[in-house]
């Protein structure tokens, strides 16, 4: 007999319900709920956020509340509403499970339709504490006295506050479990604000009974709400800022004050008036007049920024009112402000610094794409459209949204959209803070799987057949932060670019005055040029003008972050010019996002740049990203080289094989200072770079000459040529800015006339020197033979024999020191060679220098110092020249080398950090002063070549306190805009390396 299949049950089981606590099925048989009648009860739980969680809870209150038990089961089985609000609260908060398990009666005030209005919670929270209208001089609607002024009050405050909590929490939750109404985002953020003020006006009720026992309350006190608060968009779980304004401002006023933020901090919420002037080192109340004193005298933009949202919430409201009306001039003015601008650059800085790295992809409030994105670029938009136009004089975030779009400062949908997004975020921000009270911003970490379940569900996330619910909310988290981030740019610079390009025909534009004074509080110090830039980069019908039309609104946010806006926005429209022709240009920028951004960087903190790439265009290409990292870092200094000597060897005319050799030297000094601007290169890297492009320059340029020389006189040369690097250039340390400081020496050939060959030699030297320096698009090419014997009156170019001879008998202390740093860089390796063992002799001489030499070294040093910088100039920070600069650095390492080097041959290397490198190992200093003496070499070449990217010209001396500081620090790598912080930093290390270069001299 076949026996027929087992029919599925019609009541679920746990697994089917998702229950997966081992106790779960004896949890439902204890409730009754595991038979037929019980399947909408059970269906409803599984749909609970924390189906697990909800089960047990319920079970708990059926504990606390015995035979009143069955009162609400069968309310639960008839009541869907009811069903749904419980179910969804116990299901996505343990705290406020807890609160009902405490209270177990509390389930029936979940049974009411609709909210309280705010003069119901007004009179619930007084009720609380038995509070009666204030009399006296100083009665007011918003003020009263409580006839409970005892320690039971904070308790009673409590779970009044928390009943109307939970109240709103599960009828904000209750569409997740049953088919109940959604709560809109900006009733839960009014309710909640509406609660708010109802708990202060009871604990300042409170305050007045404890502080004025006896007599009618003697001061006026106003509570203006701040933040959040004031904004009437406040979370379930969040500080609420005030501030207080009080007449008089005296003893009495100030202890009403404290009274009450202690009893709200410990019955409701914390309280904070840290916004108040002077913040929390400030008077904790002040007259209005003294208010209006500070904001009119010392008050920061931030500050302007915070009164936005100033209202008055309890209190004297008349006095608040007049706080108001007092200050919110100010407000609509602060873009006026001079120091508009960096403050708000400032405080946007801050915010992104305070949020951990790890964390800002978490970070639903500070990160990137956050709601402080929204919030900060709202607010900024108010504070420079609204001093003239009343229309914008809103303190929530979505209605100052909806006033910036109709009155044509931000686009519709734009507007639409970020106002979907800014909910969403703070739809997710009020489920994790529900489920245990707690003030949090940050979303489960990757790996939480169970806390993504939970998120997904409480915020009503359902499959959508291709992902389950954690999948989805990862997708709208996603797709929301992407959307802030992108709409961020376009909230300032779209409705510009509308001014200027028709993208939308039905978009109200900005009138001319908005539009600069929007360009004006983004970092512009001339809009109406930038306008104008504007205009010419988008103007016209053609599909470039659309293109970049549709680029600028990111393009202009990143060089809003940059040091020269202005600079950068004509930079860019100079290179945009042109590669007019160049199709791959905006291609690369729409489609390549790196390329854009640094771009924007470059060109909005550099002088130096925009004409090298303006010559040298590829090397933009090279800003994207490879698989193994930035393009940027790809070629190697020996195969530019090599590039460069096979490029220049392709012509027989000097002049073309130069010019070939300058162009290749054109694109590596773009890479190179791209790359250094970028932070992708450090100090030995840029310097390294530096000079073997130099050098492979001159090799080039000697070899054509030579090459045309032979040609012309139809033999070959009379004699062999080399190249001797000096300075810095010897020792392969060149910035951006440096000449090449060179010695030319010849050796006649067998057979040929020493003067003939000499004067061949000097020929070709002056050839080599001529066509270097010759004018170009691109950085001089200075080749300076000032430190030959006799300086410039000596003969450009001498044989190996004159030079042996002049050293050996003629060699000054200072021409000794200088040859430390002489190296063969171009020409007949051979003879280079034969040359710097010549004069090892006198540079490396057997025993050591002489004490003669050293003292007058040191003679020579001090009157350096004294004489040789520059009239004006700082020696604090001057980076040649100045306290711990370049020169007392490497007269420092050139000294050891003169004192050692005869018995440490490692010294005999013509590079200063590897020279310091070597003083450290063999213990000739201690590795603390080497260290300072390293740092200070570094952070001055990096100062040197920043002021050059930043100037476009070689400088040496660091700039006061101002923009270009500022600018200078962040070429340097310093891009916190805090110019000052990067001068203290420099001189702090400079300073103490001046120790050290003082000791090493006196001893």
């Amino acid at each position: 007999m076949v026996r027929p299949p087992t029919a599925r049950s019609a009541v679920p089981g746990v697994g089917r319900l998702g229950l997966l606590e081992p106790t779960a099925a004896t949890s439902l048989a204890e409730l009754a709920w595991d038979n037929i009648e019980g399947i909408p009860l059970l269906w409803a739980l599984s749909r609970a956020p924390d189906a697990d969680l909800a089960l047990t809870t319920l079970i708990r209150l059926r504990e606390a509340l015995g035979y009143e038990w069955a009162e609400l089961d069968t309310a639960l089985r008839t009541d869907t509403a009811l069903r749904g609000r419980l179910f969804a609260l116990v299901g996505s908060s343990s705290a406020f499970g807890d609160h009902l398990v405490a209270d177990p009666g509390a389930w029936k005030s979940l049974r009411r339709t609709g909210l309280p209005g705010r003069d119901e919670l007004i009179a619930d929270l007084l009720d609380a504490v038995d509070a009666v209208p204030e009399e006296g001089p100083n009665a007011g609607p918003m003020l009263y006295r409580a006839g409970e002024s005892g320690p039971e009050v904070v308790a009673l405050l409590r779970k009044r506050y928390r009943d109307q909590l939970m109240l709103l929490a599960a009828q904000d939750l209750a569409a997740t479990v049953e088919n109940e109404p959604v709560l809109p985002y900006q009733v839960v953020g009014r309710h909640l604000t509406d609660l708010a003020d109802a708990a202060l006006t009871a604990a300042l009720s409170v305050a007045v009974a404890r502080v004025c026992r006896d007599e009618p309350c003697p001061v006026r006190l106003a509570v203006i709400a701040m933040g959040k608060c004031g904004a009437r968009e406040l979370n379930y779980v969040s500080d609420v800022d005030i501030v207080f304004v009080a007449e008089p401002a005296d003893s009495t006023a100030a202890r009403l004050a404290a009274e009450m933020m202690s009893i709200g901090s410990a019955a409701f919420f914390e309280v904070d008036a840290a916004l108040r002037p002077e913040g929390k080192a400030g008077a904790l109340v002040r007259t209005l007049d003294s208010h209006i004193a500070y904001y009119q005298r010392w008050a920061r933009t931030w500050e302007f920024q915070a009164l936005l949202k100033g209202r008055p919430m309890t209190g004297d409201l008349t006095l608040g009112a007049q706080y108001r009306a007092a200050l919110m001039p100010m407000v609509w003015s602060a873009s006026e402000r001079p120091d508009f601008v960096p403050d708000v650059q400032a405080m946007r800085r801050r915010v992104e610094d305070l949020v951990p790295a790890d964390l800002r992809e978490r970070e639903l409030k500070l990160g990137h794409g956050s709601l402080r994105d929204v919030e900060f670029a709202v607010q900024l938009l108010q504070l420079v459209h609204g001093r003239v136009d009343e229309a914008l004089h809103v303190q929530g975030t979505v209605e100052a949204l909806t006033a910036l779009a109709a009155e044509g400062y931000v686009g519709r949908d734009d507007a639409a959209n970020l106002t979907a997004s800014y909910e969403f975020l703070r739809l997710l921000e009020h489920r994790l803070q529900l489920q245990r009270l707690k003030r949090t911003h940050t979303l489960p970490a990757d790996d939480d799987e169970e806390g993504m379940r939970w998120l997904a569900r409480a915020a009503h996330m359902r499959p959508d057949g291709r992902q389950d619910a954690v999948g989805v909310l990862r997708t709208e988290i996603r797709r929301n932060t992407v959307r802030v981030r992108r709409l961020h740019a376009k909230l300032f610079y779209r409705p510009l670019l509308e001014s200027v390009a028709r993208l939308d025909s039905a978009a109200l534009r900005l009138g001319p005055d908005a539009a600069v004074r929007q360009l004006a509080a983004l970092g512009y110090a001339d809009p109406e040029h930038a306008l104008g830039h504007l205009r010419a980069l988008t103007g016209g019908v053609s599909r470039k003008g659309r293109i970049q039309a549709l680029l600028l609104p990111t393009l202009l946010e990143w060089l809003g972050d940059t040091p020269n806006p202005d600079a950068g926005l004509l930079a860019y429209r100079r290179v945009s010019e042109g590669l007019v022709d160049q199709t791959w240009f905006l291609r690369e920028l729409r489609d390549e996002g790196a390329v854009a951004q640094r771009l924007m960087i470059v060109l909005g903190s550099s002088a130096y740049l925009p004409d090298l790439l303006i010559n040298a265009p590829e090397t933009i290409r090279m800003y994207a990203d490879g698989p193994s990292g930035p393009l940027l870092l790809g070629p190697q200094p020996e195969d530019v080289a090599r590039g460069i000597l096979t490029a220049a060897a392709r012509y027989d005319d000097p002049k073309r094989a130069v010019a070939a050799a300058r162009s290749l030297r054109r694109h590596e000094l773009a890479r190179v200072a791209s790359a250094d601007l970028l932070g992708l290169l450090d100090v030995p890297h840029v310097c390294r770079a530096l000079s073997s492009v130099w050098v492979a320059v001159l090799e080039a340029s000697l070899r054509a000459v030579i090459r045309a020389s032979e040609a012309e006189r139809g033999a070959p040369a009379p004699a062999d040529f080399a190249v001797i690097g000096m300075g810095r250039l010897g020792g392969m340390e060149l910035g951006y800015g440096s000449d090449a400081d060179v010695l030319f020496v010849c050796d006649p050939r067998p057979g040929e006339d020493e003067t003939k060959a000499v004067k061949w030699a000097i020929g070709i030297a002056e050839r080599v020197q001529r066509f270097l320096g010759a004018p170009s698009t691109d950085p001089p090419l200075q080749v300076d033979a000032a430190l030959r014997p006799e300086g410039r009156n000596g003969a450009l170019v001498r044989t190996l024999a004159s030079y042996a001879a002049y050293y050996e008998q003629w060699a000054q202390p200072w021409e000794v020191q200088a040859l430390l740093r002489a190296h063969q860089v171009a020409g007949d390796q051979e003879l280079g060679v034969r040359f710097l063992h010549v004069i090892d002799k006198v540079r490396y001489p057997a025993g050591g220098v002489s004490a003669e030499s050293v003292r007058e070294i040191r003679r020579i040093k001090a009157r350096v110092d004294s004489e040789r910088l520059p009239r004006g100039a700082d020696p604090a920070t001057h980076t040649k020249l100045g306290r711990g600069g370049l020169a007392d650095i490497e007269w420092t390492v050139q000294l050891m080398q003169l004192r050692h080097a005869h018995e440490v041959p490692e010294l005999h290397n013509t590079s200063t950090l590897q020279s310091l490198d070597v003083i450290e190992q063999k213990d000739l200093l201690d590795s603390e002063d080497v260290d300072l003496l390293r740092q200070a070499w570094l952070i001055a070449t990096k100062a040197r070549n920043a002021l050059v990217q930043v100037r476009g010209k070689p400088s040496d001396q660091l700039p006061a306190p101002g923009p270009q500081l500022s600018a200078v620090a962040y070429a340097a790598g310093w891009r916190n805009g805090d110019g000052g912080e990067f001068l203290d930093n420099y001189m702090r290390i400079t300073r103490r390396a001046k120790g050290v270069v003082e000791r090493v001299f006196g001893g």
